[in-house]
């Protein structure tokens, strides 16, 4: 059989020179590949079999002879050069990698199948944005790893109260009570499915207890307006690709409240630059909304596009600063957040990350007597209910409409 070897380093090169690495990076990636698939080739692996594990005996291997070509040892951060080149081999040469390992028991089959339905379902019936579904199979997931694991059992007909009990105590240490409620919560959707599809002869959701959260308890952290304008201003002096990328994000944030996954969502052509529009995907609902273009919002991005914006053919708005040049996640995102603060010299109590733009904005609009409705279109929530947690937020406006009660004077 002929090999493979320069078909799969020839789709490499193409695959990273359209991502826009360096010429030298594309060099090393391409060696390191090329000797893993000479090494492949002598012992007769198919590119498919590759597993993780298989890539780290290999880079054990590769320490030993470099060692013995060498006659010392490499630096300790050696290896992961290699490990990025033949990770990028393998995820240009085949469809998903790394694979999913095989289920191991009958047990393990029968889970995994029950969570794909449940997927499927949270897919096609209830329509929740991937955010949500994320979230909800994580949990399904990991609960149906620990059942197998506690009884090695292919099926749910037996789940008992009890397990959930000792389920949610192995969740619990460490989390906040908010946090658990959410566990409880996507516990309990994955419980009704069971039931929904008869894996279960009962409907076990409501044995689930998860903390009681009042409505208002708890003041998340705010910026204030004299904030906000710091943060911007500082942001928009840094004429870099990278300061102009965090400018027109910021911008984002402080004048429409969106979510991370939002500013992350943001395509090219959901900037209507004729009519002054801008489209957003929403990250709980998945609705679409339209709103005006704001001027300093058009500004930002239009100079990020023109002079920070890595020449590539993606069609997302805002991307990594470093090849290869993908779409920013949330956890980029929160970093511009937490940088640019940093920068400005502001310290909060509590979470630092994009949301705190967001109830910022709802503060605004709440004290400049908007409409609840409107700040729930601007926010994108379903029910202007979905507005009253921001009222804890504006204190301030409390204070303002206090009464003064008459009282007895008190004498020292």
């Amino acid at each position: 059989m002929p090999s493979s070897k320069p078909e799969e380093l020839s789709k490499l090169r193409d695959t990273l020179h359209r991502q826009r690495y360096s010429p030298t990076v594309i060099q090393n990636y391409c060696l390191y590949a090329g000797q893993f698939l000479a090494y492949l080739e002598e012992r007769a692996i198919d590119l498919r079999d590759v597993t993780p594990d298989l890539v780290a005996e290999y880079l054990r291997h590769a320490v030993r002879q470099f060692q013995k070509d060498r006659g010392r040892a490499p630096g300790s951060n050696w290896a992961s050069i290699p490990r990025s080149g033949i990770y990028a081999l393998m995820r240009s040469a085949l469809p998903e990698w790394p694979p999913v390992p095989p289920a191991t028991t009958e047990a393990e089959r029968v889970a995994r199948e029950v969570c794909d339905q449940y997927e499927r379902w949270l897919q096609a019936e209830r329509g929740l944005a991937e955010p949500s579904i994320t979230a909800l199979m994580w949990e399904a997931r990991h609960f149906c790893k620990w059942f197998v694991q506690r009884y090695g059992k292919a099926g749910f007909a037996d789940l008992s109260v009890r397990d959930i009990d000792a389920y949610m105590d192995v969740r619990a240490p460490g989390l906040t009570r908010k946090s658990l409620k959410d566990v409880a919560e996507r516990l309990r959707g994955f419980l009704r499915h069971l039931h929904r599809c008869k894996l279960h002869p009962n409907d076990l959701s409501g044995h689930v207890i998860a903390p009681l959260l009042y409505a208002y308890e708890g003041i998340p952290s705010i910026l204030t307006a004299e904030q906000i304008a710091a943060v911007l201003e500082l942001a928009g002096q840094d004429s870099s690709p990278l300061g102009l990328r965090d400018h027109a994000i910021l911008q984002l944030l402080a004048n429409y409240g969106f979510r991370s996954g939002e500013v992350g969502r943001l395509q090219i052509e959901d900037i209507n630059w004729r009519a002054d529009t801008i489209r957003v995907q929403r990250s709980k609902s998945n609705a679409t909304d339209v709103l005006p273009l704001m001027e300093p919002v058009g500004e930002a991005i239009l100079r990020y596009l023109r002079a920070g914006r890595p020449e590539t053919d993606a069609r997302t708005v805002f991307l990594r600063s470093r090849a290869p040049y993908q779409a920013m996640k949330a956890g980029g995102l929160y970093g511009v957040v937490k940088r640019r603060l940093a920068v400005a010299g502001i310290e909060l109590v509590g979470k630092r990350g994009p949301h705190i733009f967001r109830h910022a904005r709802a503060v605004s609009m709440l004290r400049a007597s908007t409409p609840r409705k409107i700040i729930g279109d601007v926010l994108g929530h379903r029910s202007s209910e979905s507005i009253a947690p921001y009222l804890k937020l504006a204190t301030e406006d409390l204070r303002a409409i206090a009464i003064e009660l008459p009282g007895r004077e008190v004498r020292q």
